[in-house]
């Protein structure tokens, strides 16, 4: 089946979608995105994702492409389209094509695009069972980063870094020497104590929406979780570390730089957080 995908109202064939050369979001970076995991045919967290795209958009001061209801119907129909059952749907969002200037245009439309492509559950489950490995680089983003910007350039060079280092993410690190978030990720530990911890939401993070509904759902088991940042330091001697995000759910991380996580395996805690949310997109699909 060749992929589809939605470019401002029409839905076409994958290759021949395109933007205009002046779209803003290609000259200057002004727009906004979000990823929807899609399990069984229906999508995670759906409300969670949009509630974040409308506020990325309101701080940017950008009019929303669509009202929100007719949104999710687009989006329904860009997942079967595509004969998605389980994947993502990613969802674009740009203050529209003008000509290039830096201050806002007046009444140019916000222009929408979406794609949908299908993603393994079998294989992210064996990258769960084997666990991943990081490596921690310098937080070199802007302030806002609670704003989801498809200005993502020091998020590619860190991705990028730990490719050629052999990892699967990268953890970034502030000036103070506290781990932020990873590059397209939420960055968590266990401590020698036994405690789960995750920064708290501020602008130095991208409030993960997988992060808050683990949140959630740790609140509703009585499970006890520590908001607050934690070092490298900790990080290296953590009893466990894991990530969350909409393509990774919660995955663990047996390797840090040169420091072996553990006994180098998936800890038992971060094992039973993923199978927490894993049941957690059962129910929810």
């Amino acid at each position: 089946m060749s992929r589809i995908a939605y470019v401002n109202g029409q839905y076409l064939p994958h290759r021949e979608a395109s933007v205009h050369i002046e779209d803003r979001g290609y000259q200057f970076a002004d727009g906004v995105y979000e990823v929807v995991t899609i399990v069984g045919g229906r999508m995670i967290d759906e409300e969670g994702h949009l509630d974040r795209l409308w506020r990325s958009m309101d701080e940017l001061r950008m009019d929303a492409p669509m009202k929100r209801e007719p949104l999710k119907m687009v989006m329904r129909e860009v997942v079967r389209q595509n004969g998605i059952r389980d994947g993502i749907i990613y969802l674009q969002v740009t203050r529209g094509v003008a000509p290039r200037d830096h201050p806002f245009p007046k009444d140019t439309p916000s222009a929408l695009v979406m794609t949908a492509k299908r993603l393994s559950m079998e294989k992210a489950a064996k990258t769960a069972q084997k666990g991943i490995s990081v490596i921690t680089v310098p937080d070199i983003r802007w302030t806002r980063r609670d704003i989801k910007s498809v200005s993502l350039l020091p998020n590619v060079l860190a991705k990028q870094e730990a490719k050629d280092k052999g990892a699967y993410e990268a953890f970034q690190v502030d000036e103070d020497g506290m781990v932020t978030e990873g590059s397209s990720t939420n960055a968590w530990i266990v401590s020698k104590e036994g405690k789960i911890i995750t920064r708290p939401v501020s602008n130095s993070i991208l409030a993960g929406i997988t992060r808050a509904s683990l949140i959630r759902e740790l609140e509703k088991q009585g499970i006890e979780l520590e908001l607050r940042s934690f070092s490298v330091d900790e990080l290296h001697s953590a009893r466990e570390v894991f990530l969350t995000s909409s393509t990774s759910y919660v995955l663990p991380v047996v390797k840090v730089d040169d420091k072996v996580i553990g006994n180098g395996h998936p800890g038992l805690i971060s094992q039973k957080l993923r199978a927490i949310y894993e049941q957690f997109m059962s129910s929810s699909a």
